[in-house]
């Protein structure tokens, strides 16, 4: 039997062996450390009252008979003392978990045995110990605790005997049958019973910010249809400044836009300039074009050859935007460098921009009138240019909208 028990400023540790405890004694008496389950390394200067001079292990000493003396010993636990308090963690013994880290234990815990000891005798603390950490600290307000509940839900997790020999089949079962006609996926099998055991749900992160977030895109929503009833009271540089903000509030993996960036021309020389460049979290930079509707359709109302192209407006923004990225590309590691310094206040320190196929977005148009063979149509010029730029209309913009707040409500 391995019991705690909170003493004031210290931490006990109740052994009682299973028949009884003189061969602990014996080990004590020979100088010998009593280690419990590979995991508790216990001396007798542990031993709370260290009586072990006190008791005649090859006689009676101060009891009457041998056999009281056996029953004392198999009725009286063992007490040691093996933490200490800290403030409001108990703080064990350097040697007691036989780990080269500081390990403190919230002092409202109420600790087991199998907190430190898996099956198969293996020591958990000795197994965090092997991941480098400055100290384990388990439960309490330290802001590097593992919280209690985490704690147990590890240890109740933690491999059994069963799950290393399935691991140990699976390992060997990825050689065997790729060579063999093993019938057994083991690898399988270990899957299925690791699944079982995985009891912990995801936590549902949506619901705490559901609330904001609604608020949010129903802002944007009416926003964009307001912008889209009343566009011509906007400038292009307003109406585009307000646009790349819902944008990049629907994609926020863009963490900076900068406009008028001048990139080298590798082909005539001099310079270009791109409207907008977007850059995302991870360095690499895409090119938006941004287009005020002015209510135009995005392919032509009338066919050819029983057809209907993209409207000019579209086909040139394409082309534009075409260009920028050859012209990006071009421009290369050089580019990299000079975007990377002249942006390098608006950046956190030590990021670097990075042309790496860069996307293009085209923002522009209406399709909420267009006839079914319109529609197809204009599907058809999307599908074509989709792996270099995303078109975008702005009744796009509005269904995105829409869908991001059905999604909200509903889950709600």
């Amino acid at each position: 039997m391995i019991e705690f028990e909170a003493v004031g400023e210290h931490l006990h540790l109740l052994y009682l062996p299973r028949d009884d405890a003189l061969w602990v004694y014996r080990k004590f008496k020979r100088g010998e450390p009593l280690v419990i389950k590979k995991t508790f390394h216990l001396t007798r200067h542990d031993l709370l009252s260290d009586d072990v001079d006190e008791v005649d292990l090859d006689g009676v000493g101060d009891f009457d008979s041998e056999s009281r003396l056996v029953e004392f010993m198999e009725q009286s636990p063992l007490r040691f003392v093996v933490a200490t308090a800290d403030g409001e963690y108990f703080r064990f013994n350097a040697d007691v978990l036989g780990v080269d880290v500081p390990v403190l234990l919230a002092r409202d815990a109420e600790p087991t045995w199998k907190w430190f000891t898996a099956e198969q005798r293996t020591s958990i603390v000795g197994v965090m110990s092997e991941l480098r950490p400055t100290r384990i600290v388990i439960g309490g307000p330290a802001s590097d605790a593992i919280p209690l509940d985490e704690y147990v839900r590890l240890i109740e997790r933690f491999p059994t005997g069963y799950e290393l020999k399935r691991y140990v089949l699976a390992r060997v079962a990825a050689v065997v049958r790729e060579y063999t006609d093993a019938s057994v996926d083991a690898e399988a099998s270990l899957r299925t019973y690791v699944a079982k055991r995985a009891r912990r749900k995801p936590r549902d992160l949506t619901t705490r910010f559901r609330e904001e977030e609604e608020q949010k895109y129903f802002y944007l929503l009416e926003r964009l249809k307001q912008m889209l009833r009343s566009e011509d009271a906007y400038t292009e540089a307003a109406w585009q400044a307000e646009i790349l903000q819902i944008v990049r509030l629907l994609n926020p993996k863009y963490i900076a836009a900068f406009e008028g960036v001048s990139v080298k021309d590798s082909v005539r020389g001099g310079r270009r300039e791109i409207d907008i460049l977007l850059v995302d979290a991870s360095g690499n930079v895409d090119v938006i074009e941004i287009k005020q509707p002015f209510g135009k359709s995005v392919v032509t109302a009338s066919g050819y050859r029983d057809n209907h192209i993209p409207m000019r407006e579209l086909s040139g923004s394409v082309m534009q935007i075409e260009k920028y990225i050859f012209h990006l590309n071009r421009w290369g590691t050089v580019g990299e460098a000079a975007l990377t310094k002249r942006f390098a206040e608006k950046l956190p320190i030590g990021f670097k921009i990075q042309i790496t196929n860069p996307c293009g977005i085209v923002i522009l148009g209406r399709d909420n009138e267009l006839s079914e063979a319109q529609r197809r149509d204009f599907d058809i010029v999307r599908r074509k240019y989709k792996s270099v730029v995303d078109i975008i209309t702005y009744d796009d913009l509005v269904r995105r909208l829409e869908c991001v707040l059905s999604q909200l409500r509903a889950r709600a």
